[in-house]
Formats: C-alpha cells, sequence, structure tokens
C-alpha cells in the first residue's frame, strides 16, 4: 500500500475525507485578519502537510465560498505580474467561522472518545 503525506500506508482515503471537511474552515480562518489570495492561500495550506491541496480543489472552494457570502473579492495590482484577486471574510463568513470554531473542540473530543484505544 503506498504510504500517503504523513508517510502511513492506507491513511489516504481517510486523510482527504477529513480534509474535504475542514478545507473551508481553514480557509476562512486564514482571512481572518487579511485579504489573501489564492496562491498565497495554497502556499499557507501547503506548509501543513496534512492540508496541502491544489488551485484545483482552491479556486472552486473560494468560488462557492464567494457565492454563498461567505467571501469577497477585489482585484488589486501585484508589484509582479499580473493583478490579483484578493479574497476577504465577510460578517457571514466571521459567524461561519466562530460557529466552527465553537463546534471543533467539541466534535474533535467526541472522535477521540470512539478512536481512543
Amino acid at each position: 500500500m503506498e504510504p500517503d503525506v504523513t508517510g502511513k500506508p492506507g491513511a489516504g482515503k481517510a486523510e482527504s475525507q477529513l480534509r474535504k471537511g475542514v478545507l473551508e474552515y481553514c480557509v476562512l480562518a486564514l482571512l481572518r485578519d487579511s485579504p489573501r489570495y489564492g496562491v498565497e492561500l495554497l502556499g499557507v495550506l501547503g506548509a501543513v502537510s496534512a492540508m496541502a491541496t491544489s488551485q484545483g480543489t482552491i479556486y472552486p472552494l473560494l468560488a462557492r465560498l464567494r457565492r454563498e457570502g461567505l467571501v469577497d473579492t477585489s482585484w488589486q495590482e501585484s508589484p509582479s505580474g499580473p493583478p490579483r484577486r484578493y479574497y476577504a471574510l465577510t460578517a457571514s463568513g466571521r459567524t461561519a467561522l466562530e460557529e466552527f470554531t465553537t463546534i471543533w473542540p467539541y466534535f474533535r473530543d467526541a472522535v477521540d472518545h470512539f478512536i481512543a484505544d
């Protein structure tokens, strides 16, 4: 069996499903303090191997967050290259993030309860 990014064989599917479930909230958290552009988000997420993702995942996610009113976008000139689309948290996005951060410790503890030896 092929090792995944954690080096553990067979963890790929579980890791992928967990990432899919929390990626939206990790992105919202990264936008909490200031707007960011897509490639910047990819770099910050990629610094934590379990959260590394691709442009094919992040841009559709950002488009959905925009449609749902959780982020706004603006174009800003880049010091190198073409203008960049920046994503910023809206009030609704901030509320969604606050709800998740309230629920997450309880959810994590519940899962730990069932999988602990």
